[in-house]
């Protein structure tokens, strides 16, 4: 064999190195595009770290145990909001109530902030279904104005046939607002 053959055919071997190394590159670049839609998609479908679920409302009934919501508010620093959660609400699971959060710009200025979610414990997530929350759109706040905010959900009667969620008595659902 010449080492002109040998030289052509090392060369063409370094070019296929290359171009898995090329492809590998850029499935890593999809891949970290990809990561943030599809973890959310996850915590969608299963309600993995306290991720609720979206619905039109109850078609399983209504059972006779009951299950506590509490409701909680974080504002993040800086944020010239007030808000007032909601009290807290005993129902029967599967029983379909609105509460209301109040919110009040406390600065001179519009204020537009939206809110992210979560209920604790976290495995209750898939169970929490919300049918309308402000938090599926942006809040818009006029100067000083107070708006109430509504929330309608109800906990899924699945739950009570998940074994590990016998003891829970209390759901937590948390907001942290955010300006935008």
């Amino acid at each position: 064999m010449s080492s002109l053959s040998a030289h052509s055919e090392k060369d063409a071997a370094n070019r296929k190195v290359m171009l898995w190394l090329v492809g590998v590159a850029i499935f890593m670049l999809g891949a970290s595009f990809a990561a943030v839609p599809l973890y959310d998609l996850f915590c969608r479908v299963t309600g993995y770290g306290g991720t609720t679920q979206v619905s039109d409302g109850n078609v399983k009934g209504v059972i006779g145990r009951e299950m506590g919501v509490r409701f909680d508010a974080t504002i993040s620093p800086g944020l010239p909001l007030r808000v007032q959660p909601a009290r807290v609400e005993t129902n029967p699971i599967g029983e379909v109530s609105t509460v209301v959060y109040r919110a009040t710009n406390l600065s001179d200025k519009p204020l537009k902030t939206t809110a992210s979610f979560n209920v604790t414990p976290e495995s209750t997530g898939i169970y929490f279904n919300k049918i309308e929350c402000f938090c599926f759109s942006e809040q818009e706040l006029a100067p000083y104005e107070t708006v109430e905010m509504p929330v309608t959900y109800f906990v899924d009667p699945d739950l009570d046939l998940d074994s590990e969620l016998r003891t829970i008595r209390q759901i937590t659902l948390s907001y942290t607002f955010h300006a935008l």
